[in-house]
């Protein structure tokens, strides 16, 4: 019987059309992800209107949503080393489609707290499994760069999300909204189901499934014997699955500053896209401006995130996310400095893609960061416990935007924003693990050591 090494072919062969296509699918399932997360924060204006509720009354409904991806990441990221990073996503789409649709049914704050948490469950675990699905197609070398394209659909659906608000809420209302929301995922859902592969790296490690392996990469190009055994031997290997394997010494360190840092970045990404729309209209202008508000937050991210992810490639993670940390904290003193309601649209919406366009870029290559620190034993779970962490900043954010908002208005906001960006260029930087630069990364797919200065 013949072994071959899994990690070795995958890592070192070529990135295939039909290894972008699965990354694509991958991605897709993450820009309905963003859009259903963020498409309760543009509707929020029309809640109160239509609910005759101040904004305050909608702090616990955004919270609970954050409560639910919190549980969802961890849980999500658990069951994906365990049963599969395939099952696990499609499971992921197929509650936060049906829940999202369900939102558009309710008829108080109370019912749409409670359907926002249990969707939120469904968005938090689509993406750790999203990220270490995207890693694991990959050659070693472009691995940073398919789990940045990945994640950077998360803004790139919040895009989506302001665009259908703008279009839907003042014509249809926002009913119509979340049920557009739910019904797309769940089209994706069945097409994937027939499309989408298992991670092979995943298959190596259950040996019941090695047919299943041997049938994906004869696909991906190689031949390979019926009777062909598998290993991953670029992969230490862990014996189970668990939270405890994430702060073996090794770990520890870098395990910690993820966590701080996705607290931290979430915290300003959530404060922005839950608040900016309210923000907006708060400041005098319509119901159009305040969408394209969250539209510009986002779309920032995705050109940013991209650009990043061939930084990335090229200089390594860490300076690459700590320019762009910095520069995050230097739009939202900007925005803090300065009376949005004197301001021009134009010049507001500008401002907004920049400061959220790098927040989204930083939180977005973050995932890249998480996959690579952690091995495929524990890549799934890894990610989703750093994630699951960030999401408590996510649960802060509404009412720590709400106080902002009520105590100093605009400016106390976007300067909390700056401040809690800080916290994150410290933690990014105390992390060890960095995806290193390309000239550290052997065409043969081993990386060497990083030099002392970086």
């Amino acid at each position: 019987m013949k072994t071959v090494d899994v990690g070795s072919i995958l890592d070192e062969g070529e990135w295939s059309t039909y290894q972008k296509l699965l990354v694509m699918g991958t991605a897709l399932t993450i820009i309905l992800d963003g859009l259903d997360n963020q498409v309760l924060g543009a509707a929020v204006p029309a809640l109160m209107r239509e609910w005759s509720l101040p904004r305050p009354a909608f702090a616990s409904v955004l919270a609970s949503g954050m409560v639910g991806m919190m549980v969802g990441g961890a849980m999500g990221g658990f069951i994906g080393d365990r049963v599969g990073r395939r099952a696990a996503l499609l499971g992921s789409v197929l509650s936060f489609g049906v829940l999202t649709v369900l939102v558009s049914f309710a008829g108080s704050v109370g019912t749409l707290g409670v359907l926002r948490f249990f969707a939120g469950l469904g968005l938090g675990g689509a993406m750790p499994n999203a990220a270490a699905l995207s890693s694991e197609y990959v050659p070693l070398r472009h691995r940073a760069f398919a789990v940045t394209l990945t994640i950077v659909c998360i803004p790139l659906g919040g895009t989506l999300a302001g665009l259908m608000s703008a279009e839907i809420l003042p014509r249809y209302g926002w009913r119509a909204l979340f049920l557009v929301g739910g019904i797309v995922p769940l089209v994706l859902a069945a097409v994937l189901l027939k499309v989408l592969p298992e991670s092979p790296r995943y298959l190596a490690r259950h040996r019941e499934r090695w047919a299943e392996l041997a049938t994906l990469l004869r696909r991906l190009g190689h031949a390979i014997a019926p009777d062909t055994a598998f290993v991953d031997g670029r992969e230490k290997a862990v014996v189970r699955a668990s939270a405890r394997a994430l702060f073996v010494p090794e770990l520890r360190r870098d395990t910690l500053a993820l966590c701080a840092s996705f607290f931290f970045c979430l915290l300003s990404v959530y404060i922005g896209t839950n608040w900016v729309p309210s923000l907006l209209t708060g400041a005098g202008f319509g119901v159009s401006v305040a969408s394209n508000g969250l539209t510009a937050f986002n779309l920032g991210g995705v050109i940013g995130a991209v650009l990043g992810g061939f930084v990335i490639a090229r200089l390594g993670s860490r300076i690459t996310m700590l320019v762009m940390a910095a520069g995050a904290i230097a739009g939202a003193v900007v925005l803090g400095s300065v009376s949005i309601a004197g301001q021009p649209a134009f010049a507001v919406l500008a401002m907004l893609a920049w400061t959220g366009g790098l927040i989204n870029a930083v939180q977005t290559t973050m995932y890249a960061l998480a996959a690579h620190v952690y091995p495929t034993g524990i890549r799934a779970t890894g990610v989703g416990t750093a994630v699951a962490f960030g999401r408590i900043g996510g649960v802060v954010a509404p009412y720590a935007g709400s106080w902002a908002l009520e105590s100093g208005g605009a400016s106390q906001l976007f300067f909390l924003i700056s401040g809690t960006m800080t916290v994150v260029f410290a933690t990014l930087a105390s992390v060890r693990n960095h995806v290193p630069r390309l000239s550290t990364v052997h065409r043969v797919g081993t990386v060497a050591p990083e030099p002392a200065s970086r």
